[in-house]
């Protein structure tokens, strides 16, 4: 495992001494577990360096939540792009950080630090504050009471400041971010619920801080992330990921 979660969006592949020096294991301990890794198809290996194979992202795929999340999902994430031809997010919480699984933009797209399979801060995003809002009081209170981590000028930082918006988020059923995670990009989202009010997932729109007023669309990412809800309802159960 250590092996693997070396790799990440902006570490695609690796030489052996990168993933000695990022693992700390031995030559003879490496070697060997490389070597099994890419018996078991796991790994590829091209002109001396390693990367996530295929089956990695089959299995990826194989996550039943998140694939049937993303089946269903996807269509109101294009009608949310075309009714407004900004970015258009798809997130869940992992930890307490949000994980990326859709991203629909066009050629025009604010430049958002987001990537699918990325990972950005609960407290930095407008999807992550509606995750946190919709969490459990001892995961909220987890978050608040260590730093948060500064993505921009403006992102915040302070606990007091960040309760007050979550407390915001779960009466409206939204939540913003102006210029939190990267300058020069707003953003409003919206959580999926289940039959039972429990979070799957939340959704969001991103644009350039000149052209989109995210208070505008407050109605249409709503509406998009209550279908996805109420398509979700209609099928086999999707649990919630732990509150």
């Amino acid at each position: 495992m250590a092996i693997l979660n070396s790799f990440t969006l902006d570490r695609a592949t690796l030489t052996f001494a990168e993933l000695q020096q990022t693992t700390g294991l031995s030559k003879a301990t490496l070697h060997r577990l490389l070597g099994d890794l890419f018996a078991a198809r796991l790994l590829d290996r091209i002109e001396g360096r390693y990367r996530l194979s295929k089956l990695v992202f089959e299995l990826g795929m194989r996550a039943s939540v998140e694939r049937s999340l993303l089946e269903v999902a996807l269509p109101f994430l294009e009608d949310l792009y075309e009714g407004t031809h900004e970015i258009v997010h798809l997130g869940v919480r992992e930890g307490d950080e949000v994980l990326y699984i859709a991203k629909v933009g066009g050629h025009q797209q604010a430049k958002s630090p987001s990537r699918i399979g990325g990972r950005m801060p609960l407290h930095a995003t407008a999807i992550g504050k509606v995750l946190l809002a919709h969490a459990s009081e001892s995961l909220r209170e987890q978050v608040l009471g260590k730093p948060l981590e500064r993505r921009s000028a403006r992102t915040v930082t302070s606990a007091a400041v960040l309760r007050a918006q979550l407390e915001k988020v779960s009466e409206s059923g939204t939540a913003f971010e102006y210029e939190e995670s990267a300058p020069g990009i707003v953003c409003v989202a919206a959580p999926v619920l289940d039959v039972e009010d429990q979070i799957l997932a939340a959704i969001s729109v991103t644009g350039p801080i000149g052209r989109f007023a995210p208070d505008r669309h407050v109605a249409a990412v709503k509406a998009a992330a209550a279908g996805i809800g109420a398509t979700l309802a209609r099928r086999p159960a999707t649990r919630a990921p732990d509150q």
